[in-house]
């Protein structure tokens, strides 16, 4: 299976006001980046701080990825959004980012809850903890 480049990553991209996403942003070469607890800190401030361009509704911070559920407003475009997103984190974190990143538009048959159970047990998949209490870098509507 050949690996998807940041160009196949864009077609088909379109962007919905009002839209609900699941985005992955992934660091280059899969550096650890956030297991800095300050980093991980700024990117979760860097997520909050798109509140205009986007309303959260489940994130979590992995070391080297970040998982985010949000729902588009209407100002701005999904790469507009997902761009200033890198551009605050790296402020702070320097030039991390792969290029490009992987979004699902939600259908409405999906049930977004359960998606966003999922996000958020990702640290608990990965090994890195037994319980999503043990891991501080996550956030979500319904819990």
């Amino acid at each position: 299976m050949q690996k998807a480049n940041a160009q196949s990553l864009r077609v088909g991209r379109y962007s919905q006001p009002n839209q609900i996403y699941h985005l992955t942003l992934t660091c280059a070469n899969r550096r650890p980046v956030f297991s800095d607890p300050c980093l991980a800190k700024h990117a979760i401030h860097s997520i909050k701080r798109l509140t205009p361009e986007a309303t959260t509704i489940a994130f979590v911070i992995m070391p080297d990825h970040i998982h985010w559920l949000m729902q588009l407003n209407d100002r701005k475009s999904l790469s507009h959004t997902v761009r200033l997103l890198k551009i605050f984190i790296s402020h702070k974190a320097g030039k991390i980012w792969q290029k490009g990143f992987y979004d699902h538009a939600l259908r409405k048959e999906e049930d977004i809850k359960n998606i966003a159970r999922y996000i958020i047990l990702n640290p608990v998949r990965a090994g890195i903890v037994k319980t999503i209490r043990e891991y501080p870098w996550w956030d979500c509507i319904y819990l």
